[in-house]
């Protein structure tokens, strides 16, 4: 899908043009107003995957060096793992707690950013399992210690993010496809391909499951989408435009929306992106 050197070139020039590209977005998305369309424009033709609007309750501070890759609750704590792209000298491949009380962020693992791009997590049966950009090679470490027990290969070309469903884990690559992964063996069980109005969904970056769905960033989009696991239809799409566009007035070298996180404890979901000054709150029918 995207190859290691343009996904990271790309980036290294994202600032002005993240700002173009969220501030054109919002201005559209402000301008399109149903009470304000003439009678002669026609309507989209074909699907339309349904929006699902959501309300924003609170925001919190968050720590605007890290390159968000995943973004997950674990025993009522938000862990967050990082990447360290090309561009980004002072960047670093971690995974650690983010507090949304102060902002800080609470380091446990990192990688060497000469060899690994640290890029999404999931905790399953007490140990912890981190992907890799562009190795296919991933890391499971001790739930409670954070000390790594175990690598396993993929056989994806790349690693973007991880979930679980309880059972299995389940990762994205950047295509429109969802590989799940036995965890005792990391052997892949089945292939989802995922569908958006009959056509092909890629892309898919940053995953939570919530009961019962997948939801995925769209990586350079504002949007995040509901996938049903029974048939990889795509069944909703939230926009985010509002929060990108916020998020770039307060610090515009930010970068793409990105992370979504579950607390199932509390029933509340929070997202963010990279190297964003906040951690929203939002609430939405899920």
């Amino acid at each position: 899908m995207h190859n290691y050197s343009y996904k990271q070139n790309y980036t290294c020039r994202l600032p002005k043009l993240f700002y173009f590209f969220v501030i054109s977005s919002f201005i559209l998305y402000s301008c399109t107003d149903a009470d304000d369309q003439h009678d002669d424009i026609a309507p989209p033709v074909g699907p339309v995957t349904p929006a699902i609007n959501y309300s924003v309750v609170n925001f919190h501070l968050h720590d605007t060096s890290l390159y968000t890759e995943g973004l997950l609750f674990h025993n009522g704590q938000l862990f967050e793992s990082t990447g360290s792209p090309d561009g980004l000298e002072s960047a670093r491949s971690m995974i650690g707690i983010s507090d949304l009380k102060t902002g800080k962020f609470e380091k446990k693992i990192e990688l060497d950013r000469s060899k690994y791009f640290g890029e999404g997590i999931v905790f399953l049966n007490n140990k912890l399992y981190q992907l890799t950009y562009h190795n296919q090679t991933g890391f499971i470490y001790d739930a409670n210690t954070f000390k790594k027990i175990d690598t396993f290969r993929y056989g994806n070309k790349e690693g973007w993010a991880l979930t679980t469903n309880g059972k299995e884990l389940i990762m994205s690559d950047g295509t429109d496809a969802l590989t799940f992964l036995d965890p005792a063996s990391l052997k892949p069980v089945r292939t989802l391909k995922v569908t958006e109005n009959g056509k092909a969904r890629d892309s898919l970056n940053e995953l939570e499951y919530i009961k019962g769905y997948i939801y995925a960033n769209i990586w350079y989009n504002n949007n995040v989408v509901k996938i049903d696991p029974a048939d990889g239809k795509v069944v909703g799409r939230i926009d985010f435009s509002s929060l990108a566009f916020e998020a770039v007035m307060k610090n515009p070298n930010i970068n793409v929306l990105n992370g979504i996180a579950y607390d199932s404890t509390t029933d509340k979901i929070y997202v963010t992106g990279k190297m964003w000054s906040n951690i929203y709150e939002v609430k939405f029918t899920h």
